[in-house]
């Protein structure tokens, strides 16, 4: 028996063939061209052309000519694309890892390169499967919160999205056509048959204990599996509790009116209590006019709305609907001077994380529903939930519903 992995004859598994390699490539072709999309939408929602707050991978250049303002309708909306970005990734885990079992032969080819056109095909497979594994590594890591990749994850993420794509556009023109005609024959029910000129095929299998059909649904089954323990968390209702490989799986944190979930502490984050006594906090107004300087009485006394938003977070998390009941941040635009308000720069009393500070574009601000938000389901805000006031949006990413809001600055950014 051969020793090396460079010998196809050490290579014995049955299951490995084109066929089966061409069906995981479809699914897979599907499925991370609808991960590239929900992520650039993701990283548009974040508004990175307000510079140098929202934008957290400058020098971007080309790489951002997709970035559009993002729409407050429907109020879901992050909570829909961000949702399907995280649980599709998940799901597609199993996907990924056994196409790359299926070809993995193929890394100790020898001779390594054969000609130019084939050294550049190599380096294409290279980048593919290293971008892959970074693109799959790095988002795992991060809707858990571990970040223990070096550097912030947005650029990490959004460059390495676009080195993955550009290598797995490139391996679709050139492979798709094979795949297909793998996968008729295989809808065909000549999944078994010899074919010569199979060069992921084991030239002297070893007996088969599955077919590779059945070896299909069990890959389909973990894809199932993980889906069905991760999908609840974009939902409302008793699914939610069926998340448990989810990020923030499990039941909602605490009970009341504040109860829902949270990302980050007041305590984590590093406020300070003596700062949000409702007592002594003040909120600044600047703008065109000049500035204003409001305590949470004086809030308290203009006209309040109300608006049932959820939030939504990058990790693929979300709560429920909540009513929210605050000002208007129009109004408080008109405060300073401005009757079509501008965009507008959200300072927090927040001293550690990303995001410490963001900024608003002016649709966003112009929307009756968003609001400096003073109360939660009929009560005043915890101190987790951002207390005394509170940004929130509708159909923004989490991190953009700013907490412990000191001041507002209102302008062209």
């Amino acid at each position: 028996m051969p020793r090396f992995p460079s010998s196809p004859a050490f290579w014995r598994s049955p299951v490995r063939g084109a066929r089966f390699t061409s069906v995981l490539g479809l699914v897979l072709l599907a499925g991370m061209t609808v991960l590239f999309v929900t992520g650039l939408l993701s990283y548009a929602a974040y508004n990175p052309d307000l510079s140098p707050v929202n934008d957290k991978t400058p020098g971007k250049g080309l790489l951002g000519f997709f970035l559009f303002s993002w729409p407050t309708d429907p109020h879901w909306l992050y909570r829909l694309t961000q949702g399907v970005h995280v649980t599709l990734g998940l799901a597609l885990v199993p996907v990924l890892l056994a196409k790359l079992w299926s070809v993995v032969p193929r890394l100790f080819a020898l001779p390594p390169v054969r000609s130019l056109a084939h050294a550049l095909e190599r380096l294409s497979l290279l980048l593919l499967v290293g971008g892959a594994l970074f693109e799959f590594v790095t988002g795992i890591l991060n809707v858990q919160l571990d970040y223990a990749f070096p550097g912030s994850f947005y650029p990490l993420h959004l460059y390495g999205a676009w080195v993955f794509f550009a290598a797995f556009l490139a391996h679709v023109v050139l492979k798709a056509p094979a795949a297909v005609r793998n996968v008729r024959k295989m809808r065909a029910g000549r999944e078994d048959e010899e074919d010569n000129d199979d060069e992921l095929a084991a030239p002297d299998p070893d007996p088969p204990t599955v077919s590779r059909r059945g070896a299909l649904w069990m890959v389909g089954g973990g894809s199932a599996l993980l889906f069905g323990t991760s999908v609840g968390r974009s939902f409302d209702g008793p699914l939610r509790e069926t998340a448990v490989l989810s990020p923030h799986g499990g039941p909602e944190p605490g009970e009341g009116p504040n109860g829902f979930q949270i990302n980050k502490t007041a305590a984590y984050v590093g406020i300070d209590p003596r700062e949000t006594d409702p007592e002594a906090w003040r909120l600044i107004v600047t703008g065109r006019s000049g500035t204003v300087r409001l305590s949470l009485t004086d809030l308290r006394r203009m006209r309040l709305h109300s608006a049932a938003l959820p939030i939504a977070c990058v990790e693929g998390w979300s709560t429920a609907d909540q009513w929210w009941r605050g000002v208007p941040l129009r109004d408080l635009a008109a405060l300073v001077g401005y009757d079509d308000p501008p965009d507008v720069f959200v300072r927090s009393l927040q001293r550690r994380g990303a995001f410490r500070s963001a900024a608003l574009r002016a649709n966003q601000v112009r929307d009756a529903r968003s609001l400096l938000a003073l109360d939660v389901n009929g009560e005043p805000l915890s101190a987790d939930h951002g207390r005394p006031a509170r940004i929130i949006v509708p159909a923004a990413p989490g991190v953009l519903n700013t907490k412990w809001v000191t001041r507002l600055e209102f302008g062209e950014l």
